[in-house]
C-alpha cells in the first residue's frame, strides 16, 4: 500500500516504545494517527506533543466493546483506517510452564494475541468492502522460535499472532489489503513498567538481554516500509534465521523420516 495515499493510522500501544515509532513514521509520511492505549496520562502527553494530526482514544485490547467505541471515535474525526497497527503487548512473566501461575498465562495470552486478534475482528471486515487497507500485527522473534527458558507463554501468544497473521495475509490478499507480522527483537522500551501496571509479572529468566542499536524510530521506519512493500514478515534485527534453524531442521528431519518410510 502506498502510504501516500493512505489517511488514517491506527496504532495500538503507541504512546510508548515501538507503537510510538510506528506512530512516528506514519505521522512523518502524513498520515492522521489515533493512537489507542491503556495508559491515559502517556497518551494524552504524546497527542499534546504531536499537534493536531494524532489524537489519542484509551483503550485496553482486551475489551472487544470498548475496541467498538474507539473505532467509531476515531474515524468520525479522522475518516476510515487505512492502516491499523495491532502492537500492544505486554513482556514475558520469566516463568517456566511447570511453575506458571495459570492467571499470569492467561493474561499473556489475553492481550499479546486475543487483543490483537480483537483488532482484526474490529477493522479487517471494513477494509476488505473497501478494498484497501493494510494490517501490521506485532508478533516477536519469541514468535519464529521457541528457545529461551522463561518465555514460553509469551512464545505461545506470539507464535498465535504469527498464525494468525498468516492466516489473514491469505484471506484478504484477494481483496487488496494486504497483512505483515512484525518480528522484534530485543529493542530497549519501557515494556517491563507498562507490563506492571496492567498486573503482569516480570521475573528474571535464563539468559540475558543482548543489547541493541535498533531504536524504536528504526523499527517504525521498517514497518513503514513493510507497508509500502507488502512484506509477509519483517524482523528487526540480524541472524534471526540462525536462531531459528535448529526448530526447522527438526522439523524437517520428522517430514524425511516419515516420507522415506513405504
Amino acid at each position: 500500500m502506498e502510504l501516500s495515499q493512505a489517511r488514517h493510522a491506527f496504532v495500538t500501544g503507541g504512546a510508548s516504545g515501538l507503537g510510538l515509532g510506528i506512530v512516528d513514521a506514519m505521522a512523518r509520511r502524513g498520515l492522521n494517527v489515533t493512537i489507542a492505549d491503556i495508559n491515559a496520562d502517556a497518551l494524552a502527553q504524546v497527542a499534546k506533543e504531536r499537534g493536531d494530526k494524532v489524537r489519542g482514544v484509551v483503550l485496553d485490547t482486551r475489551d472487544r466493546a470498548g475496541w467498538q467505541r474507539a473505532k467509531e471515535e476515531a474515524e468520525a474525526v479522522f475518516g476510515p483506517v487505512d492502516v491499523l497497527v495491532n502492537n500492544a503487548g505486554i513482556a514475558p512473566n520469566g516463568r517456566e510452564f511447570a511453575d506458571m501461575d495459570p492467571e499470569s498465562f492467561d493474561r499473556i495470552l489475553a492481550i499479546n494475541l486475543v487483543g490483537i486478534a480483537n483488532g482484526v475482528f474490529t477493522f479487517a471486515a471494513a477494509m476488505r468492502e473497501r478494498g484497501r487497507g493494510h494490517i501490521v500485527n506485532t508478533s516477536s522473534q519469541a514468535g519464529l522460535t521457541a528457545s529461551v527458558p522463561g518465555v514460553g507463554a509469551y512464545a505461545v501468544a506470539k507464535f498465535g499472532v504469527t498464525a494468525l497473521s498468516e492466516g489473514l495475509r491469505q484471506e484478504m490478499a484477494p481483496h487488496g489489503v494486504g497483512v505483515s507480522v512484525l518480528c522484534p527483537g530485543y529493542v530497549s522500551t519501557n515494556l517491563a513498567e507498562n507490563t506492571l501496571k496492567v498486573g503482569g509479572e516480570i521475573r528474571q529468566y535464563a539468559g540475558r538481554m543482548p543489547e541493541s542499536d535498533i531504536t524504536p524510530r528504526d523499527v517504525g521506519e521498517m514497518v513503514a516500509a513493510a507497508i509500502e512493500n507488502d512484506e509477509a514478515v519483517v524482523v528487526t534485527h540480524k541472524h534471526v534465521w540462525q536462531s531459528m534453524e535448529p526448530r526447522l531442521a527438526a522439523i524437517r528431519a520428522a517430514c524425511d523420516l516419515r516420507d522415506s518410510m513405504a
